[in-house]
C-alpha cells in the first residue's frame, strides 16, 4: 500500500511528479525519508520507461513528469530518456539510492538523500 504523506490524492501526486522532475534534473535530492521512499519506486518506473525508450513510454513519461527545462536546451523527459536512461542499459532495476540523514533541526522529521545511483 502506497504511502498517503498526509495529503489528498491530488496534492500528493503533484509533490510526486514536482520531486521525481527534480530528482532527473539534478540527480540528488534532500527530502523526508517516507517521501524519498515513495520517490524510489516512481522513479525507477520512470527510468525503466526511459530505457524501453519507444514512443509510447516518452508519451508515458511526459504524461506523468512536468514540463521543466533540465537545462537551457533540454526538457526533463529528453534528459531522461537520452542521459540517463542510457547510463543505466545495463542494470536491472535498483536505479535511485536512498541514504539517511538524520532529523531535522526544526520538527525532527526524518530526512533522507534521494539520488541516482
Amino acid at each position: 500500500m502506497a504511502r498517503k504523506l498526509g495529503r489528498t490524492t491530488d496534492s500528493r501526486m503533484a509533490l510526486l511528479r514536482n520531486l521525481a522532475s527534480d530528482l532527473i534534473i539534478h540527480e540528488r535530492i534532500e527530502t523526508t525519508e517516507a517521501k524519498a521512499k515513495e520517490l524510489k519506486t516512481i522513479v525507477d518506473k520512470m527510468i525503466t520507461l526511459g530505457k524501453r525508450g519507444d514512443l509510447h513510454a516518452r508519451r508515458q513519461a511526459a504524461a506523468f513528469l512536468y514540463n521543466k527545462e533540465a537545462n537551457e536546451n533540454e526538457s526533463v523527459v529528453q534528459k531522461l530518456f537520452n542521459d540517463v536512461a542510457a547510463r543505466y542499459e545495463d542494470r536491472q532495476g535498483g536505479y535511485t539510492r536512498v541514504l539517511k540523514l538524520g532529523e531535522r533541526q526544526g520538527d525532527g522529521a526524518k530526512m533522507a538523500i534521494v539520488e541516482l545511483v
